[in-house]
C-alpha cells in the first residue's frame, strides 16, 4: 500500500495536509517554524544546530527539542512512514514523498524559465508573490529570521528573474508586459531600467494618461539613484502605441489596477484571486475559463467590470484549472468548485456580501447561498442553471455535448480558432467580430485541452436544485431569451424554485452580452437597482 501523500505549505499561512485533508498544527509557533525549517533543509541537523536556532534560552534548549520533536511526529508521521528521525546527535526530515510548495515553486520557475513558456512564467511570478513565512517570524531568535528572510530573498530574486525574461519575452504584448513591469518595480523600485521599459510599455499599449502618471512617479522614486537618467522617461513617453493584429486592442481599459493574491483550498489547490475598485464587497463567482489578466483587459468583460468597480469593491476569482490559479487539478466536481469560492472568501474574511454568478457561476453561488444564509445578503444569476446537460438536457443536446467534450481534447491547443469558434458562436452569437476574436484566445490562453474537455464533463454532472429552496437572500435571476447556450427555461427554473426571487428576461441571443448589445444596460442597470434596495 502506498505512502499517503503529505504536503506542506509555507507559502501564505503554514498548513499540513495528509491526502488533501487539513492536519492539525502544535500551537506553539517555535514548533511549526522548526517544521518549516526541517522541510527546506533535508538531511541531518546536528540537535545542538537547532537548539541554537530555536531555542537561545537557559531553561533546557535540549527538552524544548524533545518536546517539539514529538508534537511534529503526530503531524508528519504515519503508520508506514517515519518522515522525522532522530538519534542523540541529529535530526533529520524525510522529504520522500512530500509536497512542500516552495521547493515546487522554484522548480516550477526552473522549469518556466527553460521552456520560454510566458504563461507558464507568468502564473509562477504571480504565485511567488504570495506571503511567505509571515506567520513564523521569531522575535528573539536572529539565526532562524536570519534563515527565514534569506528564503524571502531567495524568493524575490526567482519572482524577479522570471519578471524581467517576460518583460523581454513579451515585447510585442504591451498591455500584458506592462502589468507585469508593474510588478517589477514594486519589488525593485530603484531599477531605472524597469521605470523606462514601464512607461514605454504603458505608452506603447494606447494607455496614456497612465504612462503619464507613472512617468511622473518613476522621476519621484529615482530622485537621487546614481545613473537615473530622467531624460529617458520623457523618451519612453514618446513611444508610439502599438498596431495589434490579433487580437485588437480592447477600446478601453477599466481605470482602476487590481490586486491579485494567492489562497489555498482545503484540498490544497492555489487559487488566483484579485479585488478592484472601492467600496463594499461584492463576489463575483467564477465561470466559463476565466483568467484574472486577460479578462481585465478584454472587451469581452471590461465593461461588465468598469461597471461594477465604480461602486463596489469588486472580488473575483479564476477558478481551480483555469487562469493563473493551479492547472494540475483532476478534480472539477461542483463541490470541488464551491470550495474554490470558499477559499477566497475565507482569505479576505469577507462576512456578509451580495453574490453574482454568470453562467456555471450561478451553480456554484447557488450551493455557496444556500450553505451560507448568514453571509450571502443578496444573490444574482445571470444565464444560469441547476441542471447540468447530462443531468437535464434533451438527448440530442447530451450527445452534442458528449462529443465536444471528445473535440476538445484533440482540437483546443491548435492555432487555428475554428475549433473555439463553436464555443464563443454559442456564448455570444452576436457579439462584435472584436470580442469573438477576443475570446477565442481567452479561451486558448486560460487552460489546456485536458482542463478544459474535464470542466465541460463535469459541468454535464451538476444538480443543485436541492439547494434551490434553502436560499434565504433575495435573488434576481436574469436570462437572455435566445441564449444558445443555456436555454431560457433554465432561468425560469431557477426563479420558480428560489424563494420569492425576481425573474427579468433580456432581449439578446447572447449568453455573454457585448457592451454594443441592446440588453446590455438594461442588464447592468437591473443588477444597480436591485443591489441598491
Amino acid at each position: 500500500m502506498p505512502a499517503p501523500t503529505l504536503a506542506i505549505d509555507l507559502i501564505g499561512p503554514i498548513a499540513v495536509r495528509r491526502n488533501g485533508e487539513p492536519v492539525a498544527l502544535p500551537q506553539s509557533k517555535k514548533t511549526r517554524a522548526l517544521l518549516a525549517y526541517l522541510a527546506l533543509n533535508e538531511g541531518p541537523q546536528r540537535r545542538e544546530r537547532l537548539c541554537e536556532i530555536f531555542w537561545q534560552l537557559p531553561d533546557d534548549p535540549r527538552g524544548s527539542l524533545r518536546w517539539a520533536l514529538s508534537k511534529l511526529r503526530s503531524v508528519v508521521n504515519d503508520d508506514e512512514v517515519e518522515r522525522i528521525k532522530a538519534n542523540r546527535e541529529y535530526v533529520s526530515f524525510d522529504g520522500a514523498g512530500v509536497s512542500v510548495d516552495l521547493a515546487e515553486l522554484h522548480e516550477a520557475a526552473e522549469r518556466a524559465l527553460g521552456s520560454g513558456d510566458a504563461d507558464a512564467m507568468e502564473r509562477v511570478a504571480l504565485a511567488f508573490g504570495g506571503d511567505l513565512m509571515d506567520d513564523l517570524a521569531l522575535d528573539g531568535q536572529p539565526e532562524f529570521e536570519q534563515f527565514r528572510l534569506a528564503e524571502r530573498e531567495r524568493a524575490r530574486v526567482a519572482r524577479l528573474k522570471l519578471l524581467r525574461a517576460l518583460a523581454a519575452k513579451l515585447d510585442g504584448d504591451h498591455a500584458r508586459r506592462a502589468d507585469r513591469l508593474y510588478e517589477l518595480v514594486e519589488i525593485e523600485p530603484y531599477d531605472a531600467d524597469a521605470h523606462v521599459k514601464l512607461v514605454a510599455a504603458l505608452a506603447q499599449a494606447g494607455r496614456r494618461a497612465e504612462a503619464e502618471r507613472q512617468k511622473a512617479l518613476s522621476e519621484k522614486a529615482l530622485r537621487g539613484v546614481d545613473g537615473a537618467d530622467p531624460s529617458r522617461l520623457a523618451a519612453a513617453l514618446s513611444a508610439k502605441p502599438a498596431q495589434k493584429n490579433s487580437p485588437p486592442a480592447p477600446s478601453r481599459a477599466p481605470a482602476l489596477r487590481q490586486d491579485i493574491r494567492f489562497c489555498k483550498t482545503k484540498d490544497g489547490v492555489r487559487i488566483a484571486y484579485a479585488t478592484a475598485g472601492e467600496g463594499p464587497p461584492l463576489v463575483k463567482a467564477a465561470n466559463w475559463l476565466n483568467h484574472l489578466e486577460y479578462d481585465w483587459q478584454s472587451p469581452v468583460w471590461n465593461h461588465v467590470f468598469s461597471s461594477l468597480t465604480s461602486k463596489v469593491r469588486l472580488v473575483r476569482y479564476d477558478a481551480r484549472g483555469n487562469g493563473l490559479s493551479d492547472w494540475n487539478v483532476d478534480d472539477f466536481a461542483i463541490e470541488r468548485q464551491v470550495d474554490d469560492l470558499e477559499a477566497v472568501v475565507d482569505a479576505l474574511q469577507l462576512r456578509r456580501f451580495p453574490l453574482i454568478g454568470i453562467s456555471q457561476g450561478c451553480a456554484v453561488s447557488i450551493v455557496y447561498a444556500a450553505r451560507h444564509p448568514d453571509r450571502v445578503t443578496k444573490l444574482v444569476l445571470i444565464g444560469g442553471y441547476a441542471k447540468g446537460w447530462r443531468v437535464g438536457g434533451t438527448p440530442e443536446r447530451v450527445k452534442q455535448n458528449e462529443a465536444m467534450v471528445t473535440l476538445t481534447r484533440g482540437g483546443w491547443g491548435q492555432d487555428n480558432a475554428a475549433f473555439r469558434q463553436l464555443f464563443t458562436s454559442l456564448f455570444m452569437p452576436d457579439a462584435p467580430p472584436e470580442n469573438q476574436q477576443w475570446f477565442n484566445e481567452l479561451q486558448r490562453k486560460t487552460t489546456s485541452p485536458e482542463n478544459a474537455a474535464n470542466l465541460l464533463s463535469s459541468l454535464g454532472n451538476v444538480d443543485v436544485t436541492e439547494h434551490l429552496d434553502k436560499i434565504k437572500a433575495p435573488a434576481l435571476v436574469l436570462h437572455a431569451r435566445g441564449d444558445l447556450r443555456v436555454p431560457l427555461g433554465s432561468g425560469r427554473e431557477l426563479a420558480a424554485a428560489i424563494p420569492d426571487a425576481r425573474f427579468h428576461m433580456l432581449e439578446s441571443n447572447n449568453h455573454l452580452m457585448p457592451e454594443n448589445d441592446p440588453a446590455w444596460p438594461v442588464c447592468r442597470d437591473a443588477v444597480d437597482a436591485f443591489l441598491a434596495e
